[in-house]
């Protein structure tokens, strides 16, 4: 059923508590109340925008193909799936391209302290108080929040809870955001600001009737493709976002408008289209009622801390059975180390006796034989001594 959006603002429209933490209260339980969602195009203002779009001119962007939900186990509609705003490849851009102009979105909402004419002054006071209201925060801290956001495009139809502008108040609405929506996250990965009518953005609320859909849906769009962006549980310094030009990695620090743009250290396990389509990327916790998945925190503040997984019990060693030997002890037909046998293996001397084994008879080793010469040798007789040298007179000279 598609209704008319003065019906929408009819049924969805209510009065927020006063104050600038107004969560839970007002137009945000008639919100829930009401089962109208809007569709609204990446680049339609919509309907009671807060300014003038700063968004920058769209590139041509083709979404990558995500996985359909499952049903709700209740029957109450479809599941839908909640992805951490950390999730490597949630969010595209251009390599040092802001997507939306934040100094123009200070000035069109006078957050600086510039009024402007005096005809317009109770306006924009009402306007910055209604801005803060639907974000969440100080009105003296709008320029500060609004600067410390990050530019990014979605890369998946998203559900978000979406504030208008009108009578002067913040109507909260339930939404669904095309995909190349130029938006502003915050430290936690969640959208914050839609940059094409400057609307504070929160998590949505599960509706509690029959979803009515209302708006002309885009190509390409399903309500089972749709996507729950929750705030991370840590806050994220540099979001991993894919280039939607040539659909490579771009690592952008938070708060920044691309100027530090970077390629990533280390590059995601994931192929930047298959990001949708790997279902172990989707976060399970979380409420889910009719066709929203509501999750656990906001980002109003830092979320709530997550209780520490519970470790399995290190597992004990089994039990020496009565018949095994222990381990690292002899087995008990072994020997001791550096013990000798006894004679008998069944004796086993008294623990007082101090056992000496007999010793075995050494014989000695005989000694070795003379060794034979090879070659007799014969008698060596002395030289023969002349006769003269013998009677021992002196040698005679013949001149």
């Amino acid at each position: 059923m598609v209704r008319s959006p003065m019906h929408r603002l009819v049924a969805a429209v209510a009065a927020l508590c006063v104050g600038p933490l107004a969560t839970g209260c007002g137009g945000e339980s008639r919100a829930a109340d009401s089962a109208d969602v809007l569709l609204q195009p990446l680049a339609a203002r919509g309907p009671d925008p807060f300014t003038a779009s700063t968004a920058s001119a769209p590139a041509p962007f083709a979404p990558p193909p995500v996985a359909p939900a499952p049903k709700s186990p209740a029957g109450g509609g479809t599941s839908l799936r909640t992805m951490l705003g950390s999730t490597p490849g949630l969010y595209g851009g251009v390599q040092e391209t802001a997507s939306c102009d934040v100094e123009a979105l200070v000035r069109h909402l006078g957050a600086d302290g510039a009024d402007g004419a005096d005809k317009n002054k109770n306006k924009n006071k009402n306007k910055v108080r209604a801005f803060a209201e639907g974000a969440g925060i100080d009105q003296e801290d709008i320029a500060p929040f609004l600067r410390g956001l990050t530019p990014v495009v979605l890369r998946a139809d998203t559900r978000i809870t979406g504030y208008g502008f009108r009578d002067g108040e913040a109507a909260a609405f339930q939404a669904v955001l095309q995909a190349g929506t130029a938006v502003l996250v915050d430290e936690y990965g969640a959208p914050r600001v839609r940059c094409a009518g400057g609307n504070p953005l929160k998590p949505p609320m599960a509706v509690k009737r029959p979803v009515v859909i209302e708006g002309a849906a885009w190509s390409g769009h399903r309500s089972d493709r749709v996507v729950v962006i929750k705030p991370a549980t840590q806050v994220v310094n540099n979001l991993v976002i894919v280039n939607i030009a040539d659909s490579t990695w771009i690592e952008r620090p938070t708060g920044t408008d691309g100027e530090e743009d970077a390629r990533p250290a280390v590059l995601p396990p994931v192929d930047p289209d298959e990001v949708f389509s790997d279902l172990t990327r989707t976060e399970s916790s979380g409420a889910m009622q009719g066709d929203a998945s509501v999750p656990a925190t906001g980002p109003d503040g830092p979320p709530a801390p997550q209780p520490p997984p519970q470790q399995a019990p290190a597992p004990q060693a089994p039990a020496p059975q009565p018949d095994q030997p222990q381990p690292d002890q002899p087995l008990p037909d072994q020997p001791l180390p550096d013990q000798p046998l006894p004679d008998d293996p069944g004796a086993v001397p008294p623990a007082d006796f101090p056992y000496e084994p007999p010793q075995d008879e050494v014989e000695p080793l005989p000694a070795d034989p003379p060794v034979p010469d090879l070659e007799p040798q014969a008698p060596v007789d002395p030289d023969p001594v002349p006769p003269a040298a013998a009677a021992g007179g002196p040698d005679g000279f013949q001149g």
